[in-house]
């Protein structure tokens, strides 16, 4: 099929530099509350989790397949029967009198507008509002074409259009500060919630950190020149004493690899692995031979693959628009994200005395687990959700802090 649609645009003079159906089921998975009858909720989400058959377990590959699932959970603890329909359903058209919408930015706008005036709306965010995320991702396009000159097609993460944050109620995002403040301009109630992992590792006492010591992780998914692998690459290049570790789905952006194919596979202290299961044993390993994780990604909504790493003991490197909390004690923000700030990074990092790097690799391992598990994130999503049924019966609306400051946009935008 892939080939015929290519053939066919060939002929008529289309150029597609990618294909990517749409696949998903269309269907509404309805769940019955057995402890009591407080009304419907309508939750648009990954779907996924819900189709699975009895024992099948949920997939690891990224955080939202359980957290969807457990966001019905939570409602149907509270008594509440919950419809679940796929995020990308476009043709779905309500039919009950809902009590709450929980919803993805994709198809919030639209579904919002079916529902009855006293369902609460509730919009859960994953990423930076698509404003700041798409110019920030296409500003690092802009940048490596002015330092390399070439252009890269494929290696953004962009957001699609989306008003949700204007037509909700409330907010749940998953990031930090950073995160919040892009959407704070529409003066709407939002909670952060402690994004979860999709696994957890024991604390090994068995690492040597003198070894390791040199040896530096960038890990993560398509959209390489959005979460900074250019930069990581061109420091590393520089720095033939210290090794990179490269695990990702490289071959998906072929621009990309092309561009950077030197790098990737004729560097001696580059290593590139490809995609590797956080559940895996083959994970675990690499994550011990090495002392951080370099991340510089141009915004993010929640930082997932940092959290993973953090979780397997690495310090992190990242840029503040990863939107992970990070203090000093345990890893480093980057400022600007310049070739020269991750290479001084990381020669501070490698240079710190033995104790002193698994003293930070142990802070980073006990923040992960406090603050970011899939329990930690089922106790502050009940608790939110307690606050917004309480406000919403008392007529209440709270708003966040402001967003940014002339000042502060400027120097996220790197302007």
């Amino acid at each position: 099929m892939k080939k015929l649609v290519k053939e066919i645009a060939r002929k008529l003079g289309i150029e597609i530099t990618r294909y990517n159906p749409i696949r998903y089921e269309r269907k509404i998975i309805s769940l019955k509350s057995e402890i009591g009858n407080e009304g419907d909720v309508l939750l648009s989400y990954v779907i996924e989790p819900f189709l699975l058959k009895d024992g099948e377990p949920i997939s690891n590959a990224h955080t939202h397949d359980w957290e969807s699932m457990q966001i019905a959970r939570t409602f149907l603890g509270l008594g509440y029967s919950v419809d679940v329909i796929d995020y990308r359903d476009s043709i779905f058209i309500p039919q009950k009198d809902y009590s709450f919408f929980v919803g993805a930015r994709t198809n919030f706008e639209r579904i919002t507008q079916l529902l009855k005036s006293n369902c609460v709306k509730i919009v859960h965010l994953d990423t930076a509002h698509w404003t700041f995320n798409n110019y920030a991702s296409y500003r690092r396009t802009l940048e490596l074409q002015q330092r390399k000159g070439i252009t890269i097609k494929e290696s953004q993460r962009i957001v699609e259009q989306n008003l949700a944050i204007e037509y909700t109620d409330y907010a749940t995002i998953l990031g930090n500060q950073f995160t919040i403040k892009t959407y704070c301009y529409a003066q709407k109630p939002i909670y952060r919630i402690p994004v979860s992992t999709c696994a957890v590792y024991p604390w090994s006492e068995d690492r040597d950190f003198d070894s390791c010591r040199r040896n530096f992780l960038w890990f993560g998914s398509s959209g390489f020149v959005h979460k900074g692998l250019d930069l990581v690459l061109d420091a590393f290049a520089e720095m033939q004493d210290y090794q990179l570790t490269i695990c990702g789905p490289i071959q998906q952006e072929k621009d990309f690899e092309k561009a950077y194919y030197k790098e990737l596979y004729q560097s001696s202290n580059i290593h590139t692995i490809g995609w590797v299961d956080v559940n895996s044993p083959e994970f675990i390993k690499i994550a011990h031979k090495c002392i951080g994780l370099v991340y510089p990604s141009c915004s993010e909504g929640g930082g997932g693959s940092i959290i993973n790493c953090m979780h397997a003991g690495l310090i992190p490197i990242v840029s503040y628009e990863s939107s992970v909390d990070v203090d000093d004690s345990f890893g480093v923000i980057l400022k600007n994200c310049s070739i020269d700030e991750i290479k001084i990074a990381v020669e501070k990092i490698s240079n710190l005395p033995a104790n002193k790097l698994k003293s930070m690799c142990l802070k980073t391992w006990e923040f992960a687990r406090a603050n970011h598990t899939r329990e930690k994130f089922a106790e502050e999503y009940r608790h939110i959700v307690d606050k917004i049924i309480s406000a919403d019966d008392g007529n209440e609306r709270r708003t966040p802090k402001s967003g940014f400051t002339t000042l502060q946009l400027k120097q996220a935008m790197r302007v």
